[in-house]
C-alpha cells in the first residue's frame, strides 16, 4: 500500500505562475494552488503515506528503541523494514524500479521516523538525500542500472566525506585517488561514516589531483567487497546510538574509472549540493525529535497531580509548554516549505538552513523542558525523554555545525542586498 501511495504523491507537470509575495517564480500544483492553503497542510495523498509511516514506526520500531540503543546497534528488522515499506529510496523513477515519489515525502518520512527513534529517521535521511540522488542526478546508465535498482529494494550506501582532519572544513581531504592505467588506486580514511557498518557501497570522495587543491575532489563508486577496504567499530555515542557510525579506512583500493561519478574533479560540487538537500532532512529530523518528546510528555501533564492539580493546570508550566509547542510549530512551516522549495526546484539554500538551524535549536530546548517537566522519571531511562535529550544534540553538529548555518545565511543575505 505505502509503495502505492508513494506514486500517487509523485508530483504531475506543472505550470508557472509568480508568487505575490516574494516576486520567485514558482510551480503551481495540478489543482493551480500553489502554496497550498497552509504551508504546513498535507494533501490527502501525503496524509494518507504519513499515517503508513506513523504505523510503521509504532509496530514495528517503537518496541525495538530500548534495545537498540542499549546495544548500540540496528536491529535487522528495523532495516529490512524501511525497505519492505518503499522508505530507501524513494525519488528512484520507476524505470529503476523506484516509487519516484517525491522529495517532500522524504522530509514527511524523516520526521515521523524521528518522533519515535531519530537513528532510525538518519539511516533512511543519508539513503534518500545523499547516497540515491548523487546517482540519480550524475550516474551514468551503467551505474544507475547498477545500484538505483538495488537501493530501493535491499542495498544500503554509505556517503563517505569527513576525514579526521576535515569536518567543517569539509575540503581539507587528505584522501587519494591516484591514477594506474584505467585504473584508480584510492589511499586514505573516512569517520563518522552514518550506515557504514550495513553499507554495500560507499561514495567516496578522494582527490585525484591534489596539485588543483579541492578541485582535484572526485566521487568514486566503490563496492564494500572492493580489496582493502575495512570498516571500524561502531562509534559508542552520546545519542542517535542505534545508527551506525564508523570509520571506514582504503587501503590501496583499486577501481576501474568507471567507478567515477560524474565528472572528474567536480566531487566538491556534488558534496556541496547533496548536503544542502541533507540539511533539509535533518531539520526534518529534529522537528519529528521535537515533536516526539513534546507527545511523550504531555500526557504525563495532564495525568501527574501536585498541591492538588494536575501539572499541566499551573499557569507556569502552561506558559512553558505553549511556548515550546508554538516554536516546534514555527520549525514545521520552516522545514516544509524548504523542503516545497526543493521539490519545485525553486532556490532553497538559504531556507534549508534556516530550518536546520532553528529545528536543531528547539529540539535542544523541547527536549531539555520535557525532561524537566517530568521530573525524576524524565531523567529515568524507563521513559523515553532522556534519549530524545541525547539524541537531539547531534544536530547541531552534523550536516553542518550551526555556525555554519549562521554563516551561510548571512552569505546569500549580503548577496540578496546587494542585487
Amino acid at each position: 500500500m505505502m509503495n502505492r501511495l508513494l506514486n500517487k504523491t509523485n508530483l504531475l507537470k506543472v505550470s508557472v505562475n509568480r508568487s505575490l509575495i516574494s516576486g520567485k517564480v514558482v510551480k503551481s500544483r495540478p489543482d493551480g494552488v500553489y502554496p497550498p492553503p497552509a504551508v504546513t497542510q498535507l494533501s490527502e495523498e501525503e496524509l494518507a503515506f504519513q499515517d503508513s509511516v506513523r504505523n510503521f514506526s509504532n509496530t514495528v520500531i517503537k518496541p525495538l528503541v530500548r534495545e537498540m540503543d542499549e546495544k548500540n546497534c540496528m536491529d535487522n528488522s528495523v532495516i529490512k523494514g524501511c525497505f519492505e515499506n518503499g522508505l530507501m529510496g524513494i525519488e528512484i523513477p520507476a524505470k529503476y524500479g523506484g516509487p519516484e515519489s517525491s522529495f517532500f515525502n522524504v522530509a514527511i518520512i524523516v520526521e515521523e521516523l524521528a518522533k519515535i527513534d531519530p537513528s532510525v529517521s538518519v539511516m533512511v535521511d543519508v539513503q534518500n538525500t545523499l547516497v540515491a540522488p548523487l546517482i540519480l542526478q550524475f550516474g551514468t546508465e551503467e551505474q544507475k542500472q547498477k545500484y538505483l535498482t538495488k537501493i530501493h529494494k535491499d542495498t544500503v550506501g554509505a556517503f563517505c566525506l569527513t576525514e579526521p582532519s576535515s569536518g567543517s572544513d569539509a575540503f581539507a581531504l587528505k584522501a587519494t585517488a591516484k591514477a594506474d592505467g584505467d585504473d584508480y588506486i584510492i589511499n586514505g580514511s573516512k569517520m563518522w561514516i552514518t550506515n557504514a557498518q550495513y553499507a554495500n557501497f560507499f561514495l567516496v570522495m578522494a582527490n585525484a589531483d591534489p596539485s588543483n587543491g579541492y578541485r582535484g575532489i572526485t566521487c568514486f563508486l566503490v563496492d564494500r567487497d572492493s580489496k582493502g577496504i575495512s570498516v571500524g567499530k561502531n562509534e559508542d555515542k552520546l545519542g542517535i546510538r542505534a545508527s551506525s557510525t564508523c570509520a571506514v579506512h582504503f587501503d590501496d583500493v583499486r577501481v576501474h574509472k568507471s567507478a567515477i561519478l560524474g565528472e572528474f574533479g567536480k566531487g566538491y560540487k556534488y558534496a556541496i549540493e547533496c548536503l544542502n538537500a541533507g540539511r533539509i532532512g535533518i531539520a526534518a529530523q529534529m522537528l519529528g525529535l521535537a515533536q516526539g518528546c513534546f507527545d511523550a510528555t504531555i500526557p504525563y501533564l495532564q495525568e501527574r497531580k501536585q498541591f492538588g492539580s494536575r501539572l499541566i493546570d499551573f499557569q507556569g508550566m502552561q506558559h512553558q509548554i505553549a511556548d515550546v509547542a508554538t516554536e516546534i510549530e514555527a520549525a514545521r512551516v520552516l522545514v516544509y516549505n524548504a523542503a516545497r522549495l526543493k521539490e519545485n526546484n525553486i532556490p532553497f539554500i538559504k531556507e534549508a538552513s534556516m530550518a536546520k538551524l532553528y529545528s536543531s535549536n528547539v529540539a535542544t530546548k523541547a527536549t531539555s523542558k520535557c525532561v524537566e517537566w517530568m521530573g525524576g522519571v524524565g531523567f529515568s531511562k524507563e521513559f523515553p525523554v532522556e534519549k530524545f535529550f541525547r539524541d537531539c544534540k547531534i544536530g547541531t553538529i552534523y550536516e553542518g555545525t550551526s555556525n555554519i548555518q549562521l554563516s551561510t545565511i548571512c552569505k546569500i543575505i549580503d548577496k540578496e542586498y546587494q542585487s
